[in-house]
């Protein structure tokens, strides 16, 4: 009997904050994914800051070995309040525009803490998975319990029918 082998995952995408949050455990949980990535030699696409956990996850895979491609708005990029880019940079018009790109160049994805910025893209993505525009799995990083009100928020919604429950 043949057995399904897993789709080998080269390139993953990561949605996280610009800010490290008050709590440690969610730097050393941006390090320790940045470390992984390097150690599986898996590529790193992210929105192109070096601060807060974006910088954290990013320059970790980098100094690990992994190849890195930050895609970042040219109007986040000249407002100079993301940092320096690590590894490749790609600049676009729109946070539109940094989606797709970023969904054109990942096998997987990993929501990662961050505020509304991060929420967004995570709910997008999933959003697009649901309406079949991709197949990529998403996972989400749930450091401390961070995610658990807005997972039970989902179950809630999920309840009232309003999102399939595989979403």
């Amino acid at each position: 009997m043949e057995r399904n082998s897993a789709r080998q995952v080269k390139n993953i995408c990561v949605f996280c904050g610009i800010n490290p949050g008050k709590n440690e455990k969610f730097v050393e949980a941006a390090n320790n994914l940045g470390r992984v990535l390097a150690k599986r030699k898996i590529h790193l696409v992210y929105g192109g800051s070096s601060l807060g956990l974006m910088g954290c996850v990013s320059t970790v895979a980098y100094v690990g070995g992994s190849q890195l491609l930050g895609i970042i708005p040219i109007a986040i990029a000249e407002g100079n309040f993301a940092g320096k880019t690590i590894g490749e940079e790609l600049r676009v018009l729109t946070m539109q525009d940094r989606i797709w790109k970023m969904l054109d160049n990942f096998d997987a994805f990993i929501a990662l803490l961050g505020g509304i910025g991060t929420l967004e893209e995570n709910f997008q993505i999933a959003s697009w998975g649901q309406l079949n525009i991709h197949h990529k799995p998403i996972s989400l990083l749930n450091v401390d319990d961070f995610f658990n009100s807005l997972l039970s928020f989902l179950d809630h919604v999920g309840e009232q029918n309003f999102i399939p429950h595989s979403t």
